[in-house]
């Protein structure tokens, strides 16, 4: 099939990079010599990174910038070359004892080239952790940034052509057409993070050449507060991971579950809690703006939606924090929204934090799963039997007990979705083992049980058989 005109520049980068990887592929000593590079690099244009990102969004806090995107970054890196030799490493398995004396064992091999498309709320974090994990399993990367992150997308094609010769990294800077194409090229094995809608026309775009992918997408993730928990540390918690980055998180809370007795109370310690921790929140540097004017527009949109139809919209601290053109959209509580407003029913990806009462924790968890699998679960209880029947109850990508987001920030743990909410993991070795061939090997002896088994089968062959049949 010929290659349609349009996309025949990224069909060319991703030859290359293929013919680089086919001619020499990175092994250990290379692998870490990349990774030494690229966290010297990293750290010394960290600055100038979290500039950009302050400049694209607006205003971005600069310590979740260095938190989310840089001290992760760094500490993915550390992770990877401290474990890699021992990833790398085959592992020996059993057979089973009608093929001894024969072994296996399984190798890891490098898939080849990985396609990554990152998203805009954390441009930096998700971009470079999949590269990371990408090159430490031995791969070449084409990465796509986002379009909405031009100055921050800029400074990470400087930074990776920096350490990085061009066929063995190579970013893609482009608009929305040019993710299409991106997603439609034959990679190895393609990881795209972003909403769940495009998730689907990002699947679609690599069936055709039947690409492996990882998608990180989204959803509405709940927290559910049981009774008896207390309501001042739940809210504090909840807080802190839903105006994180302005709520622009996909793992964020979405919505609160709670019993209606404890709704006043929760409400008025989130309350507390931003008059504590954003004061004069319009020109708060520690408070994130929206991205762009068209998601603050769909953010009120939502708000404006709910109250329409009978919700109530409580800003914190209070309207006057809003301003539409620093695009600070300040904390927003919906109450009694019906369930079929927008708001309720779409991943809302910013400060607005609708709060629906619920009789009981078994309410809670049939409520969570009338609805689509979530990305992430929160459960509040000092009840370990009850925490246990959340647990046991809910599909989720991932869940945080008694906290927001931190499951997130395990190295040790695998991220990703399930269903709706993506598939496929990485992280630590778990993208180590996403971005390589786990190849079965079996070796067999001089002599093999299994000449026992040959034609004709009578005899002793006949014997066998029916041994092991029996």
């Amino acid at each position: 099939m010929d290659t349609p005109a349009h996309t025949a520049p990224l069909h060319a980068t991703l030859a290359r990079l293929r013919d680089a990887w086919n001619a020499q592929r990175p092994d250990y000593d290379q692998r870490m010599d990349d990774l030494a590079r690229l966290r010297a690099a990293f750290k010394r244009r960290l600055d100038g990174l979290v500039e950009a990102m302050n400049a694209d969004f607006g205003r971005r806090s600069r310590h979740e910038s260095l938190l989310t995107d840089g001290m992760t970054v760094l500490h993915e890196i550390d992770l990877v070359r401290s474990r890699l030799r021992r990833w790398m490493r085959p592992q020996s398995k059993g057979v089973d004892f009608t093929f001894l004396p024969a072994s296996a064992e399984i190798r890891y091999q490098a898939l080849g080239v990985i396609g990554i498309i990152a998203p805009w709320n954390y441009p930096v974090n998700l971009a470079l952790i999949p590269l990371v994990s990408a090159i430490g399993a031995g791969n070449h990367v084409m990465l796509k940034p986002s379009e909405f992150t031009p100055r921050t997308s800029q400074a990470m094609a400087e930074l990776l052509a920096e350490v990085f010769p061009a066929d063995r990294v190579a970013t893609v800077l482009g608009d929305a057409e040019v993710a299409a194409e991106f997603a439609g090229l034959p990679f190895d094995h393609l990881l795209f993070t972003g909403s769940t809608p495009v998730g689907r026309k990002v699947m679609a775009a690599a069936a055709p050449n039947l690409t492996p992918v990882t998608l990180e997408l989204g959803g509405k993730s709940p927290a559910i507060v049981a009774p008896g928990y207390p309501l001042a540390t739940a809210a504090a918690r909840i807080a802190a991971g839903k105006f994180l980055n302005a709520g622009q998180t996909c793992i964020a809370p979405d919505y609160v579950l709670l019993r209606a007795q404890d709704r006043e109370p929760f409400v008025a310690a989130l309350r507390d809690y931003v008059a504590r921790h954003y004061p004069n929140l319009r020109e708060n540097p520690d408070y994130t703006s929206i991205i762009n004017a068209r998601q603050y527009l769909r953010l009120q949109g939502l708000a404006d939606e709910a109250q329409s139809r009978g919700g109530t919209v409580i800003t914190l601290p209070d309207a006057a924090a809003h301003d539409i053109d620093a695009r600070v959209f300040a904390p927003t509580l919906v109450l009694d929204a019906p369930e079929d407003t927008r708001v309720m029913r779409e991943e809302i990806f910013g400060p607005i934090l609708p709060i629906v009462t619920v009789e009981s924790v078994d309410a809670a968890i049939a409520y969570v799963n009338a609805r689509p699998r979530p990305l992430a679960l929160y459960h509040f209880d000092n009840d370990r039997a009850r925490t246990r029947r959340v647990l046991e109850s809910c599909v989720a990508g991932g869940v945080s007990v008694n906290d927001c987001i931190f499951h997130n920030a395990q190295s040790e743990l695998p991220f990703g979705g399930v269903g709706p909410s993506g598939m496929g993991h990485y992280h630590g070795h778990h993208g180590f083992l996403t971005f390589s061939k786990q190849l079965p090997v079996f070796r067999q002896l001089r002599w093999s049980s299994l000449s026992l088994l040959r034609p004709p089968y009578k005899g002793l062959a006949g014997f066998v058989t029916r041994l092991l049949t029996r």
